[in-house]
């Protein structure tokens, strides 16, 4: 346990987890997108369903999406902000959650992409990311991270890691999912240290789409 698990993040009150982690979930979302989102429409779910509000969950993923961060004065008027910078959003609240208590769903548009995430807030400010498109990840946020989709098929995985071992790039953690056997799959990569422009455009030429996601400010 580290001292950011003790005493929590730096952030806008009121709560670590209902506030300080989902302006991180929002602000995620917003680097998978990739771009400037227009639009995003968000489910709570669970406790966030019932003292989102309250505990300014709403405002904080809002926040998030527009890219501030947790301790960010600006998440009290994040509907403001919104306003001000042309995304637009709807908030919905189900009781039913999958993964954890703390929990949001998050469909996020830009200009020419959009993404859906599912995402969850552990406690201290922490989140997991459980869904993403149609696969099943656990992302954390936490270190430099390689998302890529591609069509499964044999030699894929081998050279993603090959590049990143050319450039003396260590994986913390990975893991594979895909739809069914030659289908669309993903990989997931948490990194010790984050790739360069150059690798980034080698990657890209072999797969479908790929996004390098800085690690999260606390």
């Amino acid at each position: 346990m580290g001292i950011i698990d003790i005493i929590g993040p730096t952030m806008i009150g009121p709560s670590s987890s209902h506030t300080a982690g989902a302006a991180r979930l929002g602000r995620f979302a917003r680097l998978i997108l990739g771009q400037k989102p227009q639009r995003v429409d968000i489910v709570l779910r669970g406790s966030f369903a019932h003292t989102g509000t309250g505990h300014g969950t709403d405002l904080a993923l809002i926040a998030g999406c527009l890219g501030l961060l947790p301790d960010d004065p600006g998440i009290v008027k994040a509907d403001q902000l919104a306003e001000e910078n042309g995304l637009v959003y709807s908030i919905t609240a189900q009781d039913e959650y999958r993964y954890h208590p703390n929990e949001a769903d998050l469909l996020i548009e830009g200009k020419d992409e959009k993404i859906k995430i599912v995402g969850t807030s552990v406690g201290g400010g922490r989140i997991r990311i459980r869904e993403l498109a149609a696969y099943k990840i656990d992302l954390s946020g936490d270190y430099p991270t390689l998302l890529a989709s591609y069509r499964d098929r044999p030699g894929v995985v081998a050279k993603v890691t090959a590049l990143l071992a050319e450039e003396k790039i260590n994986i913390a953690q990975m893991n594979v999912a895909r739809e069914r056997r030659g289908g669309g799959a993903l990989l997931v990569a948490e990194m010790d240290s984050t790739v360069s422009e150059e690798l980034a455009r080698r990657l890209a030429a072999d797969l479908d789409w790929v996004r390098i996601i800085p690690a999260l400010e606390d």
